[in-house]
């Protein structure tokens, strides 16, 4: 099995990762906001890979599961640096990107910034640009003057008993990040997979990423009865025949 193992980045902060050995294309997972690489889509993915014999990768952002760090303290810029940080360290060749949410939206800027070693690009409830498009819009006045005031906010959390810290600072940064506004500079193959009844991210967005993305061979699933998380065992199966599809390309 594989074992935690740590990154020390030169702000003296460590990210948290595990990798499996094994044959190209890798694999590499980046979770959503607030989530962590325990979750079932990543073990499950590693568990396969192993099993396969590919090469995997899952790990933890800032301020995310056995990373160091607070969330309040990370933007969507430091979680890049933390995702090509690991890509660029831990991976080699042709790697299949997956990302979940948030990490959709990193897949992508990673994409951007490693076009020559992403084969295909995976996004499960993506959620690109999801600070305007989703946070800002729906805060209240009073939570707009908090944020602005005290530089933080806190909403409970559907899926955890710990609420979400939400900065200031992570709106205003995610700003330089945005996709949506224009064509997606991306050429490999790309598929989306969105659930219809995901309350979190409504699946209109990942119809916007499909139209704004340069590449020809994209896809977006939508499943009839599928969540934001789209982690039940039949979801699970189809990634897992998704990602040996898109190794074989």
């Amino acid at each position: 099995m594989a074992m935690v193992q740590r990154i020390e980045v030169s702000d003296g902060t460590i990210i948290a990762y595990e990798r499996t050995p094994g044959k190209g294309p890798g694999v590499i997972f980046l979770g959503g906001f607030m989530s962590d690489m325990t979750g079932s889509k990543a073990t499950a993915l590693e568990a396969h890979c192993r099993s396969s014999g590919r090469a995997f990768v899952r790990f933890d952002y800032l301020g995310h599961g056995q990373s160091s760090g607070a969330v309040r303290d990370g933007t969507i810029g430091r979680w890049l640096e933390d995702s090509l940080l690991v890509f660029d360290r831990l991976t080699e060749g042709a790697q299949i990107v997956i990302g979940s949410s948030m990490g959709s939206w990193l897949a992508l800027l990673l994409t951007l910034a490693r076009p020559d070693r992403v084969k295909a690009l995976i996004g499960i409830g993506s959620a690109p640009d999801f600070t305007r498009e989703l946070m800002w819009p729906n805060f209240s006045e009073d939570e707009k003057r908090q944020l602005l005031s005290n530089g933080f906010i806190t909403q409970p959390s559907y899926y955890s008993p710990d609420p979400y810290v939400i900065s200031y600072r992570l709106i205003e940064e995610a700003d330089r990040h945005l996709l949506l506004n224009s064509e997606i500079a991306i050429d490999c193959p790309v598929r989306l997979y969105h659930g219809l009844l995901d309350h979190d991210v409504p699946w209109q967005l990942a119809h916007r990423l499909m139209e704004r993305l340069r590449a020809e061979d994209v896809t977006l699933t939508l499943v009839k009865n599928g969540d934001h998380r789209l982690s039940s065992p039949a979801d699970i199966t189809r990634l897992i025949a998704e990602v040996d599809a898109l190794a074989v390309l």
